[in-house]
């Protein structure tokens, strides 16, 4: 995860709730605020909303908790934001498979991505990198490649999102490979499968796994993005190892239930545009991938 881009986006989030309230747009119910993260604990959004939580609180003078509402590419939990009361009180961590990819994926989404929220602000952003157990002899994507090659059907990718998913089966497709993908119901359990050895691979952020890959728990094999991260200047991108044009990244944002009183967005809009480590204010943002 991009450290600028993550301090930025927090800085205006943070600011905006007080800017609204000072304005009197809107009263927040005596009710504590809840963050509801789509996704089981200690993943990428969950770490993402522990930090947002204590300063949110601050500035809005309430108890902010951060709910986890783990369920399949968070479908569950982005549902039950959608139809939370649209007073203020529940926020959305919402991703680019939450909001963007699930759309495509499922043709009864119990929700709608742009008509059942309004987008608050982007957080962070991130290419994936694809972990894979050490026993995988496999050390590169291009030699992963190869291995699913002489191997099809063996190897299989613990799906934490619609973003893995769609990255790993990109991969998949352009590789000419066959590797099953296994489901799982956030980031730690998929990872948590590659580390005991029950899954072999997956594609999740570099922040959740950065321990495991130092302890020499999981092998890094390559970044998602178009040019190599910061954090892993040493590691090759996928479209180094052969993929022409392959890049993926995942983005991480608020939303608030749709019918939400427009005062209280458009404050916290106008307070984001005043703001230059703002990425992009709401009124801007439409969640990319979304149609």
């Amino acid at each position: 995860m991009h450290a600028a881009r993550l301090t930025g986006a927090l800085a205006a989030l943070l600011l905006c709730p007080a800017i609204a309230l000072g304005q009197g747009a809107a009263t927040l119910p005596a009710k504590p605020v809840q963050i509801i993260v789509p996704n089981a604990p200690g993943g990428g959004p969950d770490l993402i909303a522990r930090l947002i939580a204590p300063r949110l609180g601050e500035a809005l003078r309430q108890n902010v908790i951060v709910e986890n509402r783990a369920s399949a590419n968070g479908i569950a939990g982005t549902e039950f934001a959608a139809r939370a009361a649209a007073d203020g009180s529940v926020i959305a961590m919402g991703n680019a498979g939450t909001h963007a990819i699930n759309a495509s994926l499922y043709r009864k989404l119990p929700y709608d991505p742009l008509r059942d929220f309004a987008a608050i602000t982007e957080v962070a952003s991130a290419p994936l990198v694809i972990v894979a157990h050490p026993a995988v002899p496999a050390k590169s994507v291009k030699e992963l490649i190869a291995l699913a090659k002489r191997q099809p059907g063996k190897l299989n990718i613990a799906v934490a999102g619609a973003t893995g998913e769609l990255a790993g089966n990109a991969i998949k497709l352009h590789g000419g490979v066959d590797m099953k993908n296994i489901p799982f119901k956030g980031g730690v359990p998929a990872t948590i499968s590659v580390v005991s050895g029950e899954t072999d691979l997956t594609l999740t952020n570099y922040v959740a796994v950065a321990k495991l890959i130092e302890a020499g728990r999981l092998r890094v094999l390559g970044v998602t993005s178009a040019r190599r991260s910061a954090q892993l200047p040493e590691v090759p991108t996928v479209a180094e190892n052969g993929l022409d044009g392959y890049d993926h990244q995942l983005w991480y944002g608020m939303f608030v239930p749709a019918r939400t009183p427009a005062a209280m967005v458009q404050a916290c809009t106008g307070r984001c545009r005043a703001l230059s480590a703002c990425p992009r204010p709401a009124s801007a943002w439409k969640p990319p991938g979304t149609r």
